[in-house]
Formats: C-alpha cells, sequence, structure tokens
C-alpha cells in the first residue's frame, strides 16, 4: 500500500515512493485520506504520466541496471518500445547522476526524453545522460 501523504517523508520522497511502485508494476492503493490530502500528494497520486508507466500493459517489471554509491539507475521496458528509467539518489544530499544510454539496455542515443515528474522535454545528447537528482529523490524518465 503506498504511504505517500501520511506524513514522516518529504513530498520528494513521495515521488520516490510512487516511482518505486511504478517502476515495479506494483498495485497503486493509496493509504492516506484522499478527502483531506494536499494539492501536492494529490498531484503524485494522480500523475497520469506515472500511472502509465505502472500500469503500462506488458505488465514488466523493472531492474537495477546501473549502481554507483547511493545512486540508482532502474530500467523497465514499456508496450511499444519506449522504455521508462528511473535514476534513484538514495544519498541525504543533491547529487548529478551520470550514466550510459547502453547501461538502461537503450543502445543508442533516444530520439525522446520525456521527464514524467516536471512534465517538461529534454534534448538527448550523446551516448549519457546525467540528471541532478535531490537527496532522496529520483528522476522519472520516458524514453523513446
Amino acid at each position: 500500500m503506498l504511504e505517500i501523504g501520511n506524513g514522516h517523508m518529504t513530498d520528494t520522497e513521495y515521488r520516490t515512493h510512487m516511482t518505486l511502485w511504478s517502476m515495479l508494476a506494483a498495485p497503486l492503493i493509496a493509504g492516506n485520506d484522499v478527502r483531506n490530502m494536499s494539492k501536492s500528494i494529490h498531484d503524485i497520486l494522480t500523475n497520469r504520466e506515472v500511472i502509465a508507466i505502472d500500469q503500462d500493459k506488458d505488465g514488466h517489471q523493472a531492474k537495477r541496471v546501473w549502481q554507483s554509491g547511493q545512486q540508482e539507475v532502474w530500467s523497465r521496458e514499456l508496450t511499444g518500445g519506449d522504455t521508462a528509467v528511473a535514476v534513484f539518489n538514495r544519498a541525504p544530499e543533491d547529487a548529478r547522476v551520470t550514466f550510459r544510454w547502453a547501461d538502461a539496455g537503450i543502445p543508442r542515443t533516444p530520439s525522446r526524453i520525456r521527464d514524467l515528474w516536471r512534465h517538461t522535454e529534454q534534448k538527448p545528447v550523446g551516448a549519457q545522460f546525467s540528471a541532478a537528482v535531490a537527496g532522496h529523490g529520483v528522476a522519472l524518465l520516458r524514453v523513446r
């Protein structure tokens, strides 16, 4: 059960929690009082792009494909050829995380990168990807 909105975590940590559940294709069962949640909690729990990752019809679970210290990259194949890539920073401090696309199972520079929490497109550049990730945070990408 999702603990998003039950206190004891920051919004950043709640996004990380939602991302991990979605990458693992786990059931999304809200464990909070949905009648009295803040706008930020509502936005996390109802992010259609993130929910689409969780509910991808092929149901593949993500696997950790790269790790360096407290930073990790998880990758999941999606229906239609896209790949979901989650860049986790388990450290308490912010970090820049850089990895090669090939490590995430993407053999060449992607044609499209969509940041699902920021709702923005990013320009693909070269054989690797780099992102600033908040402490205990995540970047969730849909890659084509």
